[in-house]
């Protein structure tokens, strides 16, 4: 949790956030959220984790099977890298349907022009809004929905999602002046760790990405020790030795980005790998690398896949979440239907 964030004393501090099942976990899904995840379930505040399944199909109508697969593996994937469905709440958006119908309210709230700009809807309507669904427009409003249902206080996000999340502070805001009243927090995003935003191991300019055409791009939660040793042996590099300052990384985006990586799975700072290393050539830092790697990823994606062996525990364990969230959410749902004045 990030120093210095004031919470109104109104509210219970509470973290929700969620990634959506659209398949093949990566390294960046790992470091950039699920560990984070994981490592606030420990920090005494309250824990609500999703699997965002509605998400999921605001561009893209999935074979069912494939987003119920999908669905469990991303499951697995948050309980195999150490989240605790004791301590943390975990489950699936769908079996929450307070999510959708505090959606419907915010759909309400929120105006068009809000909508219309954000980035992503820019980006993946693209020149074919006509044709883009509703859904894809609206989903900041359910993204919205699915943090102030819980009346969650602080929001783990990655830089591309902050402009999301500012959105839903305009939407509490306008909705609390718009009906007097201080009924949902401003909501906190935190966005800190060294490496929030995870590159690609061919080119240090992209984000690494499940959708690259190259598997050699990224580092795959269900790769095995052999895979993740060989991709980080072969990741681009440049000449240059790792330097003795951080600002010496200035300009070479994929040594950043191997220094970044080496510095989330130590849990050190990217100022101490360099500490460390400083003057190695890339020879001999990357098999270092991997070797930290395969500590720390191979028993992830063991245990993935003895837990997709066994679905009924996956549900089992999602079902279980969704009463527990459905708890949370469903007074907050009818305390914003009194406010707005629904007849209950």
């Amino acid at each position: 949790m990030s120093e210095g964030v004031q919470t109104s004393p109104a509210f219970t501090k509470r973290v929700f956030s969620g990634i959506q099942p659209s398949g093949g976990l990566t390294l960046g899904n790992y470091l950039g959220a699920i560990k984070r995840f994981v490592d606030m379930q420990d920090s005494g505040v309250e824990t609500i984790y999703c699997v965002v399944d509605l998400h999921a199909i605001t561009a893209t109508l999935f074979d069912p099977d494939t987003l119920r697969q999908q669905t469990r593996e991303l499951a697995a994937g948050y309980i195999a890298s150490g989240l605790d469905p004791q301590k943390s709440i975990l489950f699936n958006q769908s079996q929450v349907a307070e999510h959708t119908q505090l959606a419907w309210i915010f759909n309400c709230v929120a105006r068009m022009g809000w909508m219309k700009r954000m980035t992503q809807w820019k980006d993946k309507a693209g020149k074919n809004q006509e044709n883009a669904s509703l859904g894809l427009l609206a989903y900041p409003a359910l993204m919205a929905a699915d943090i102030l249902v819980y009346h969650a206080t602080h929001v783990p996000v990655g830089e591309d999602q902050k402009q999301h999340l500012e959105l839903t502070r305009d939407i509490a805001i306008k909705f609390n002046h718009d009906y007097g009243v201080d009924f949902f927090p401003i909501t906190e995003p935190v966005i800190e760790g060294a490496a929030t935003r995870v590159m690609s191991l061919r080119d240090g300019s992209k984000k690494m990405s499940k959708s690259d055409p190259s598997d050699m791009s990224r580092l795959n939660m269900t790769d095995d020790a052999d895979a993740i040793a060989r991709k980080i042996r072969k990741a681009k590099t440049d000449p240059e030795p790792l330097p003795d300052t951080l600002e010496g990384l200035d300009d070479r985006p994929e040594a950043r980005n191997l220094v970044n990586i080496y510095a989330a799975l130590a849990d050190i700072p990217p100022e101490q790998v360099i500490a460390e290393h400083a003057g190695q050539q890339f020879g001999t830092f990357k098999p270092s690398l991997a070797d930290l790697a395969v500590a720390k990823l191979e028993p992830i994606s063991s245990e993935m896949a003895r837990l997709m062996q066994d679905p009924a525990e996956i549900d089992a364990i999602l079902r279980g979440g969704a009463d527990r969230a459905r708890a949370i959410a469903a007074p907050v749902l009818e305390r914003t239907y009194e406010i707005v004045g629904m007849v209950r």
